[in-house]
């Protein structure tokens, strides 16, 4: 098999782009980014895709293509396309509210940058003193969080469905035949 040396230069290029333009914090750089990171992907699957054949019809002679790359590729455009245009509504709905298209830090994010580093010593500190009492095997019955309810349980309650053991029903002293 003989790939092309530069589509993959260029797949590589395009892959490092899109991820240095996906961690701005401008919205227009993300959706560059993407974009540039769904057209990698495309070369991908081209890369992938191997020797042209002949189309993968039945009754095909001679090498034919496999179509299962063409088909994600395809499925990988419409997607870009569709994210596309969500990004595309964000961007233009943040240009509405504030002239701007970028992210902003909100309050809880302002709050951890502030914490010093007391506070996260504090906290390493405390997680050092846990001790094992808790557990999520939910063994006792006083600390199950579901409780399974069985005909005797509830009077109205049905229970017919099968079941790994026989059941056993109490006889009301009548005859079986």
């Amino acid at each position: 098999m003989n790939v092309s040396l530069i589509l993959i230069v260029i797949m590589g290029v395009l892959f490092a782009c899109g991820v240095y333009a996906m961690l701005e914090r401008s919205l227009t750089r993300v959706l560059i980014g993407f974009l540039l990171l769904g057209n990698a992907a495309n070369l991908l699957l081209l890369v992938v895709m191997g020797q042209p054949g002949l189309a993968p019809f039945y009754g095909a002679e001679g090498e034919t293509s496999d179509p299962l790359p063409q088909a994600l590729t395809l499925t990988a455009i419409v997607i870009t396309f569709a994210v596309s245009a969500f990004l595309l509504a964000l961007i233009y709905r943040s240009w509405q509210l504030g002239q701007a298209d970028t992210v902003t830090d909100d309050e809880a994010d302002i709050a951890v940058r502030r914490r010093g580093a007391a506070t996260e010593e504090t906290m390493d500190d405390e997680a050092e003193f846990d001790t094992d009492d808790a557990t999520t095997d939910f063994v006792g019955v006083d600390t199950a969080p579901i409780t399974v309810l069985g005909s005797r349980d509830v009077p109205g309650l049905v229970d017919d469905a099968p079941a790994d053991r026989p059941i056993r029903r109490p006889r009301d002293g009548g005859d079986d035949s």
